[in-house]
């Protein structure tokens, strides 16, 4: 059976790759990444997404914390704080949630086991319409990381490639959640909200994308809300 490495966060996206992965008829490899992120609780998410899935025994958890000491990014540095504008308002900006270097990271280190499992593709849900516009989100990096993993790898110098792969790249949030509600993922398992609470702040702009998706795809969000 083929495989793939999964890039699973325990948020929506990439919930909804481990999704479309499956119905492709991989095995899955859930990969997931601790990187002093102060949404941390996502980390529980993706367990609870890999033992929904059935793969709790191939979940691999890797650190990645000294991102937090490099800070440099609201997401790991607690001085910075989360926006609460709108996304439209942020249009042509790259907000302080980015994160320097954080896909390429992963790519990396999911394109080392890929390599060692033998699998077939890596599963990335990178997105390219999200106001924020990060860097490495875009169609560009993913073909150059492609390049790099064909050059820098055993397998990719021995012409097997490691397909990158991105699903939800040119997808709207609305086109994602349809999709997922299509596959029943368990979005219900799921967290986006970058302050990390027990409940989703509705404000800051990852939850209000979210919402946006949700109600545009004609569905309710089953994860609770401040606001």
């Amino acid at each position: 059976m083929k495989k793939a490495v999964i890039i699973l966060s325990g948020g929506l996206d990439s919930t909804t790759c481990m999704g479309i992965a499956q119905d492709e008829g991989y095995a899955l490899y859930p990969i997931t990444f601790h990187y002093g992120q102060r949404h941390d609780r996502e980390i529980e998410d993706a367990k609870r997404v890999a033992a929904h899935y059935g793969v709790s025994d191939r979940h691999r958890l890797i650190s990645l914390d000294f991102l937090q000491q490099f800070g440099g990014s609201a997401l790991t540095d607690h001085s910075i704080d989360v926006p609460t504008v709108v996304g439209d308002e942020m249009e042509g900006q790259i907000p302080v949630t980015y994160v320097p270097g954080r896909n390429l990271l992963f790519l990396s280190i999911a394109a080392s086991y890929a390599e060692t499992l033998q699998a077939d593709a890596i599963y990335i849900g990178v997105n390219a319409l999200d106001y924020s516009g990060y860097p490495d989100c875009r169609p560009a990096f993913i073909e150059q990381m492609q390049k790099v993993i064909a050059a820098g790898t055993k397998v990719g110098v021995e012409g097997k490639e490691v397909k990158i792969e991105t699903p939800l790249i040119y997808w709207s949030k609305a086109d994602i959640v349809k999709r997922g509600l299509e596959l029943h993922v368990p979005y219900e398992l799921t967290t986006s909200c970058y302050n990390g609470g027990e409940e989703a702040c509705g404000e800051c702009d990852s939850c209000r994308l979210r919402l946006k998706g949700f109600a545009e795809a004609g569905s309710s969000d089953p994860i609770p809300y401040k606001k």
